[in-house]
């Protein structure tokens, strides 16, 4: 059964404490990037929109569209670092998954009635080792609602 898509919604994603030297940018599709919409010294900063399926009653929001990787219910978004952000000459090569299983239907909503709001995600943008984070990401604070 083919679902239709009910309508959209800004997110940002929000880079705290990148390490210097290294490049960021917001996966699109399989092999698209993203740059950032705001560059400052201790974060960086990504805005884009992702299309949401039909609400099922009982379902968690499906998000769609070319920034929302991974299998339905199991949804992400790719902040790449260093080759994988095109920076070629750099020594890192890394992925972060920020997932958007914490986005429920009514904070979307929330977001949707209020002019010029996005829904916000914050991340530490550096690993343990030093360099870029990777892999699956923990939220510094949980999603909210904001101004773009």
């Amino acid at each position: 059964m083919m679902r239709t898509v009910c309508c959209s919604v800004r997110l940002r994603i929000v880079v705290l404490h990148p390490p210097a030297g290294v490049t960021f940018a917001v996966q699109e599709g399989p092999s698209g990037l993203l740059a950032p919409a705001e560059v400052g010294k201790d974060q960086i900063a990504f805005e884009f929109g992702v299309r949401l399926g039909e609400q099922v009653p009982g379902e968690p929001p499906n998000f769609l569209g070319p920034f929302a990787q991974g299998p339905r219910g199991g949804r992400f978004v790719y902040v790449n670092s260093g080759q994988r952000a095109g920076q070629n000459e750099s020594g890192w090569e890394r992925r972060a998954k920020v997932p958007l299983g914490g986005l429920s239907w009514a904070l979307l909503r929330s977001a949707q009635r209020k002019r010029g709001a996005v829904v916000e995600a914050r991340i530490d943008g550096g690993g343990r080792d030093g360099g870029p984070a990777c892999g699956t990401v923990a939220l510094v604070g949980s999603w909210r609602v904001t101004r773009a």
